[in-house]
Formats: structure tokens, sequence, C-alpha cells
């Protein structure tokens, strides 16, 4: 798992541009099991098609009056798709099964500096647009202060 683990975490950062990588087995050791990792995998070929990372984030996030709230939503750390199976539903499979293992509404998550492909994925399968301007580098959506709630998450890694 180690090396899937920090092959993907290698590409994620590497298609992101990012000077860091994001997701390895380090850093969810030093997560003290906050973070979960879930994969898309293709078992016909054995190869991970993407990874979701997710977590809880202590955050202060400003509503639509510029009220400021201490919370502690589920956040979108990492999200990736192997280049050869973009646009052909794998993310949103992955996404979906997600909020689904978490019992997460979309417009409830927070998410770390989200890629423009990312904000056109969110845009285009989920309709959200309505992005409420935050002096962190996380980016959450109108609606996320609604109807806030759910059910404990499990907290092991998630093969779909």
């Amino acid at each position: 798992m180690t090396e899937i683990i920090d092959s993907v975490g290698r590409a994620s950062a590497a298609a992101q541009n990012l000077h860091q990588i994001i997701t390895s087995t380090e850093k969810l050791r030093l997560s003290d099991g906050n973070q979960l990792v879930y994969f898309l995998c293709d078992f016909s070929t054995n190869h991970v098609v993407g990874l979701l990372k997710v977590g809880k984030k202590k955050l202060f996030v400003y509503d639509q009056q510029g009220v400021q709230h201490e919370m502690n939503p589920l956040c979108i750390l990492d999200f990736y798709i192997h280049e050869s199976r973009q646009r052909v539903g794998c993310g949103r499979i992955l996404f979906d099964k997600m909020l689904e293992a978490e019992h997460a509404h979309v417009e409830h998550l927070a998410i770390d500096r989200p890629s423009d492909k990312f904000l056109f994925f969110l845009r285009k399968h989920y309709d959200l647009t309505n992005i409420l301007p935050q002096v962190n580098n996380f980016v959450i959506f109108d609606g996320f202060f609604f109807q806030r709630g759910g059910k404990k998450r499990n907290k092991c890694m998630k093969l779909l």
C-alpha cells in the first residue's frame, strides 16, 4: 500500500504542478487517523485510476454576511484521476462514492486549493458555482452553512 499511495500521491502533485507532494504514507501517518484516502481501482488492469483524500480540519470560515465561524468540516485535501481516465466518468464515480460513504453533501465540503479543473468538475457535476470567498486557502460554496449534520465516519482506507 505504501508504494501505491506514494506513487499516486506523486502523480497527483505533478498533475497539479505542486512543489510538494500532499498525499503520502508519511503524511497519512502524521494525520492521527483524521484523514481517509479513497481509491478508484481498475481491477481488470490492476491499476489505481484515482484517489480522493478527505479529512476534518478546524477552519475559520466566513458566511454570506461576513460573519466568521469556527468549524470542523469535512475537507477535500487531494483529488486526482489519472490523465488517461479523465472525462469518462471516473472522477464522478469516485466522488459520489465518497459522498455516500461519508454521508456528506457536496455543498458542505471545504476544498483545499482546488485547481481550475476541479472547480469546473464541481460546476459541471454538482452545479456548484457560487464561491464564498475565504481568507484561507479553502473554498466553500453557497449552501455550506445550511442543513448541516451527518453520521460519524469510518477511519479506514476505502477501495472503490
